[in-house]
């Protein structure tokens, strides 16, 4: 049975004030009193004011997530994963809502909010509670007994592009592990977060166990990252936001999980399929108006082949609507915001600037739209690997195409960035792509084409963070490692 949640009909705009925070398995009012007010990027309207917390917040949030863990962490593993199966089944039943809520406060077409950012997330949930129920809590090493057990508080950070994502892949992982957790979600997407926080409260968590605490980073994430009571931060988000957060997190000491920025490349070697590769390379830049931290900004291609997969990307690119995000056809919706949408657009300016060659695309907003804050899928060609748009983090429509002249060259040119989070190898044959795979610095690699599979560990090689999600790899990272000697 469908819940009554605050947001009862979010695609028809609904502008409620959000004024509770969820501390405690209550609903309670802010210590302070100032709003954010949160924008439709479609239809640039204000559709909902959401508290922003305090330190004052994170305080009571901290005292009762501390609490609650003598006893959460405590509680046979049945007991809890039967809590997150009431949860799973409630995910399921409000996949719709879900799905709208997200296109509403990020602009994400209502196909990929349906299918990538609601649907998958939904298998991690279940992939989590298969996991937690088989892993090894405890094992003979031999004379020694070692035990997997709850790290303790969890602060829990999670970005604006993919909410619903974040939010499990961090908190659900947590909870299940007997960890207890406060969640700051991203100040332009909360909605997603007060949906799956009454779908907790109704799956009968025990007050405590998950806190929801919406407001600025530099309020409430700087206050969790110094709460004593707090014992782990994870957080997604820009390797400068991850870079404060660390420096933070290093003078208590407290571990942190960072998952930051990409730039990631995919390698095209001389015998693939560019009718693929044209397939996969604007499915991996382009879904979710390229705000995915593993999308393949990059595409290193054979030098003598470079102007045949550009006219094929091309023609695929022309073919793509914008719109309205609502609209099952709308292949690509606006930018999450007009702060974000004109960084995308200097980034354009500045390709051109720089030299590069505009294959399609705009460096300025889409005319036939009076409102939204829509890029044009943009493909640029004889782009310099060292030129700005080829090393910094976009997050936006933008595809750099670069040049290689063999295999050693493209690895190096793929390579030479400051980030490491993500990557692709397409040739026609497994073996020389894994054998390509195992020479990129990044902590994951297609060579099948674009992809998402629950049970891969995912996660950063340099300043791309550190620390993995997702799978029994992502949730070892919310466990301490005990040694009884027998």
């Amino acid at each position: 049975m469908a819940i009554q949640l605050q947001m009862r009909q979010p695609a028809k705009q609904v502008k409620e004030k959000l004024n509770k925070l969820f501390i405690n398995g209550e609903w309670v009012n802010s210590s302070g009193n100032e709003y954010r007010d949160l924008i439709n990027p479609f239809t640039e309207e204000t559709i909902a004011q959401v508290v922003r917390g305090t330190e004052e917040d994170v305080q009571r949030a901290s005292e009762a997530a501390k609490a609650a863990f003598i006893q959460w962490s405590r509680t046979p593993l049945n007991e809890r994963l039967a809590v997150l199966e009431r949860f799973y089944t409630l995910y399921r039943e409000n996949a719709q809502l879900l799905a709208e809520t997200m296109s509403l406060e990020m602009g994400a077409p209502i196909s990929l909010s349906k299918s990538f950012l609601t649907d998958e997330v939904g298998d991690i949930v279940r992939n989590t509670i298969d996991t937690v129920r088989y892993f090894p809590h405890e094992e003979k090493v031999n004379n020694v007994l070692v035990i997997r057990e709850a790290y303790g508080v969890i602060g829990a950070i999670t970005p604006w592009n993919n909410p619903a994502l974040f939010m499990v892949i961090k908190g659900i992982v947590a909870i299940a592990g007997g960890n207890t957790v406060i969640h700051k979600p991203a100040e332009m997407t909360p909605l997603n977060a007060y949906l799956l926080a009454q779908l907790l409260e109704e799956a009968g968590l025990p007050g405590g166990v998950y806190n929801l605490l919406p407001g600025r980073g530099s309020v409430v994430g700087e206050a969790l990252v110094r709460s004593p009571d707090v014992d782990l931060i994870s957080i997604t988000g820009s390797t400068k936001a991850g870079c404060q957060v660390a420096r933070g997190a290093a003078e208590m000491p407290k571990k942190c999980i960072l998952e930051l920025g990409g730039k990631s490349a995919c390698i095209v070697l001389d015998d693939a399929d560019l009718e693929n590769v044209a397939d996969e390379s604007v499915r991996a830049i382009m879904s979710n108006s390229g705000q995915l931290c593993a999308a393949w900004s990059r595409l290193v291609v054979p030098r003598a082949k470079m102007d045949e997969i550009t006219q094929k990307i091309v023609d695929k690119v022309a073919k793509m609507k914008l719109g309205d995000p609502m609209d099952s056809k709308t292949d690509i919706g606006p930018i999450v915001s007009q702060q974000q949408q004109q960084s995308i657009l200097a980034y354009i300016h500045k390709g051109l600037e720089e030299g590069a060659t505009l294959a399609i695309g705009d460096p300025e907003s889409p005319q036939q739209f009076k409102r939204g804050y829509f890029v044009k899928p943009s493909v640029f060609t004889n782009v310099d690997n060292l030129s700005t748009i080829a090393q910094e983090e976009i997050f936006g429509p933008v595809l750099c195409i670069i040049p290689h002249d063999g295999d050693d060259d493209a690895v190096k040119i793929a390579n030479q960035s400051s980030y490491g989070l993500h990557g692709g190898v397409m040739s026609a044959s497994s073996d020389r792509a894994i054998q390509i795979a195992r020479q990129i610095q990044t902590g994951q690699v297609d060579i099948k084409g674009f992809r998402f599979n629950v049970w891969a560990p995912f996660g950063g090689y340099k300043q791309s963070g550190y620390g993995r999600c997702m799978g029994e790899f992502g949730y070892e990272e919310y466990l301490q490692t005990k040694a009884i000697l027998t």
